[in-house]
């Protein structure tokens, strides 16, 4: 029954009541005054929670350094077979074959050695 009192009173359009309906708003972090609904656009992007600690942005893109770093070492153990990796190695092999195979920094030192 009390309580019932209590609604009545706050819908009430007195000066108290607006004052108690003001520090009730304050009290559970609600928009104080009345205000348009632009301002409430702006008021409900505050309060909701910020992009960077949403799951679903979080969790967009996959795990591109994990996956490959998985596929690296299924590859090494056999079980994944990369054809562009195993065409790189096979170029190695065969320049090194042919004896074209590039030490870094060895034109520079022919060039000193020749001065």
């Amino acid at each position: 029954m009390r309580f019932y009192k209590y609604c009545d009173l706050v819908n009430a359009n007195t000066n108290y009541a607006n004052r108690m309906k003001m520090l009730s708003n304050r009290i559970f972090g609600e928009v104080v005054r009345p205000t348009n609904e632009k301002s409430m656009r702006v008021v409900k992007m505050f309060s909701e929670e910020p992009l960077y600690k949403k799951e679903n942005v979080i969790n967009y893109y996959p795990r591109h350094i994990e996956t490959g770093l998985l596929m690296k070492k299924l590859r090494e153990y056999g079980l994944f077979r990369d054809e562009h990796q195993d065409f790189i190695e096979e170029m190695r092999r065969l320049k090194a074959l042919r004896g074209k195979v590039f030490v870094k920094g060895e034109k520079k030192r022919k060039a000193k050695s020749i001065l």
